[in-house]
């Protein structure tokens, strides 16, 4: 096992990238090119970049640039659910779980 997959926050993230996966199944298809393609890669960057940021990062000045990659990836989730819920794709108190998951 590698060190960052001991890290809660990694563990967290990756259940936030299932929970993703799994909201965005029943959006309407002609978003899969759009806002669930844009969701879900921003999803899987906040872990990607927190396994950088502890695994090869050689100063604190590149694994902090890591952590607010990952951070900046939290921010566009928040981004696109707001979309959605607008877009009626979520419930509302479903869209706010996910917004309190993500920060």
């Amino acid at each position: 096992m590698f060190k960052f997959e001991k890290l809660r926050v990694y563990q967290e993230g990756l259940g936030f990238v299932n929970t993703i996966y799994l909201l965005t199944q029943k959006w309407p298809k002609d978003e899969i090119f759009a806002l669930i393609s844009q969701l879900r890669r921003a999803v899987v960057l906040i872990v990607l970049n927190i396994a950088i940021a502890e695994g090869s990062s050689r100063t604190k000045k590149d694994f902090r640039h890591f952590l607010d990659l990952s951070r900046g990836s939290c921010y566009e989730c928040v981004a696109i659910l707001t979309i959605g819920l607008k877009r009626n794709y979520i419930k509302e108190l479903h869209n706010r779980r996910r917004i309190q998951e993500s920060l």
